[in-house]
């Protein structure tokens, strides 16, 4: 892969992942290693709705992965550099 071509990739990782919403959506995730959609609206008293959109946003970029467990879907941080500089940092500022 060409320089170019990964500089593209993680500008828009970054772009995704800069959301205020989804950097909270991602701290609690880095600190409870994984959650449903539900626990990540109680914590941050937003809809439902609103979460699976920004965890859809950051699942398929990668950020993220998924598992099932019955009816509820536990999504943890995909195993990556991106996302190990990206703990880094997060939890740095919080």
């Amino acid at each position: 892969m060409s320089k170019k071509i990964k500089l593209e990739k993680i500008a828009k990782l970054l772009l995704v992942a800069g959301d205020a919403s989804r950097l909270k959506i991602l701290c609690i995730i880095f600190k409870h290693k994984s959650a449903c959609v539900s626990e990540i609206a109680k914590e941050l008293r937003v809809s439902v709705a609103c979460v699976s959109h920004h965890l859809q946003v950051l699942h398929d970029e990668g950020i993220l992965s998924s598992s099932r467990d019955g009816k509820y879907i536990y999504y943890s941080l995909s195993d990556s550099d991106f996302v190990s500089d990206l703990r880094g940092l997060v939890c740095k500022y919080k």
